[in-house]
């Protein structure tokens, strides 16, 4: 504990954003550059507690308390407030594949669990975090680790989101030959075309595929496995295959006039969004479709999906941004049935609804609200969606949503993006292999030995557990190639 009275003495201050009105203006991240020595104040807060919460990496109350990776965090605050930064990155890199992913875009668990958040604000661990990585980079620290020793053993991994890029780059420290399959025309899953650039600039994933690439490890994008290679043909040619293929089916909303033009899944507004701010990047685009530009926006659904379409709306320039929310607007401080170290379940404004509040006056979410139909014009192009209010009541052992009577009221809208969540994998490969679905249809296999019930044949992250952090994909990405590694090997060193 480098400073004692850390905690007293300092208060805590986060890496400020650009004003929402001038961020809107670009497609650029929306964080501001922060002065070393307040990182470095920030750091002294961390109170070395006896025992620390922040890295237990526990499930409670099915939300994630601590970081999932076990980051050991103690450690990097008190190299962070000593000046010791390389060692810090030294310290971060042996649990973290990718902590400049996880420091821009992981709601950050650990905060959540924070000791010294029962009594004060918690330790600025996200962006102490993201600094050390940054400082890395700038100062020359992240560079390629070529294995010295093969193994001549080949692995595929398909899916390059994070739980496929940590499994990748943990076997190829073993000295494996992997190659990543990847259905997209750019490699990175979904923080290339999932996460918006104004969170996650694509320049900062690129850079570490490109690390990657020069440690040895083979990406092929544009290829979709089971059309452009039959999953069997993996099994042949490869002596094992990792599935981490994400759980991308979307949730609907088969309500009446679901038919309609211009009801889309959040990812078919997202994902074509990024493409194409780098298509015209690298010169193989010249305009911007702004498919929102003009447009009466509702989004429905509450979740971070669901920001970023309201923080890409506005971009676009819509007309107005709606966000209906099925949930009760959360209390402005934890309850008392959401108590430390639990994840706080408390009312915030997120980037993209605080770009909308500067723009429109407001919040643009409203909270316990249902859509019953969607109304639509002659051409068939979707107009207005009806909307009522809902309560949660008890029944049959579970709360389900009641309409409230006299609630009806009808919305504008030109763009519906349902933004809802995602109900499990895509079928192609697990119907090719004939591999064994858990009752939510996710891939079956357990996890710690990752095994799925075809030999050879591995499952992790989204597409084994369902949708969820980041940084539970990095998790299993890890864990699968020591499992994998042990497989290929008979035993295994990776951690």
């Amino acid at each position: 504990m480098g400073k004692p009275t850390g905690f007293l003495e300092v208060n805590r201050k986060t890496i400020p954003n650009r004003t929402p009105k001038e961020r809107l203006k670009d497609w650029n991240e929306i964080h501001k550059h922060f002065e070393i020595e307040k990182i470095q104040e920030q750091g002294s807060r961390c109170m070395d507690c006896g025992t620390p919460y922040c890295h237990t990496g526990m499930t409670l109350s099915n939300m994630a308390s601590g970081c999932p990776i076990n980051n050991l965090i103690p450690e990097f605050n008190d190299l962070v407030y000593k000046g010791r930064w390389e060692e810090a990155y030294l310290r971060l890199s042996k649990t973290n594949n990718f902590p400049e992913f996880t420091g821009r875009v992981c709601p950050a668990p650990c905060e959540g669990s924070c000791v010294l958040g029962i009594i004060e604000p918690p330790v600025t661990i996200k962006n102490i975090e993201c600094s050390i990585i940054d400082k890395a980079w700038e100062s020359g620290w992240v560079t390629p680790n070529v294995p010295q020793n093969r193994t001549g053993k080949k692995v595929a991994v398909v899916g390059s989101g994070p739980a496929g890029l940590a499994a990748a780059d943990q076997l190829n420290k073993a000295g494996h030959l992997v190659t990543v399959y990847e259905r997209a025309d750019r490699p990175g899953g979904l923080l290339m075309y999932g996460i918006p650039n104004m969170k996650l600039e694509k320049d900062t994933v690129m850079r570490r595929i490109h690390l990657m690439e020069a440690e040895g490890i083979t990406f092929k994008c544009s290829v979709e496995i089971g059309k452009d290679i039959s999953s069997k043909e993996l099994l042949n040619d490869f002596d094992s295959v990792i599935l981490c293929c994400g759980a991308t089916k979307p949730r609907d909303l088969p309500i009446e006039g679901r038919e309609l033009k211009n009801i889309r899944y959040a990812m078919e507004f997202l994902g074509p969004n990024t493409k194409e701010i780098w298509d015209i990047k690298e010169g193989k685009a010249e305009q911007f479709s702004e498919l929102a530009k003009g447009k009466h926006v509702v989004i429905i659904g509450g979740g971070d999906t669901g920001t970023d379409c309201v923080g890409t709306s506005l971009r676009h320039g819509c007309e107005h941004v709606t966000q209906l929310e099925i949930m009760p607007k959360p209390p402005e401080e934890r309850a008392a049935n959401n108590p430390w170290p639990e994840w706080p379940k408390v009312y915030k404004m997120d980037y993209g609804q605080e770009e909308a509040a500067a723009v429109q006056g407001e919040d643009p979410r409203q909270y316990l609200v249902s859509a019953s139909k969607f109304e639509g014009d002659e051409n068939g192009n979707v107009t207005s969606v009806h909307v009522h209010n809902i309560e949660w009541v008890s029944g049959n052992g579970r709360f389900m949503p009641k309409k409230v009577e006299g609630s009806e009221r009808v919305l504008k809208a030109d763009l519906v993006l349902l933004a809802m969540g995602f109900l499990g994998p895509e079928n192609t490969i697990i119907e090719e292999l004939g591999l064994d679905q858990d009752p939510r249809s996710n891939i079956k296999a357990e996890y710690g030995n990752f095994k799925t019930s075809v030999d050879k044949v591995f499952a992790a992250g989204d597409v084994r557990r369902g949708q969820s952090l980041i940084v539970w994909a990095i998790n299993e990405g890890r864990a699968v190639a020591r499992e994998c590694d042990r497989f290929l090997m008979g035993a295994t060193q990776l951690p």
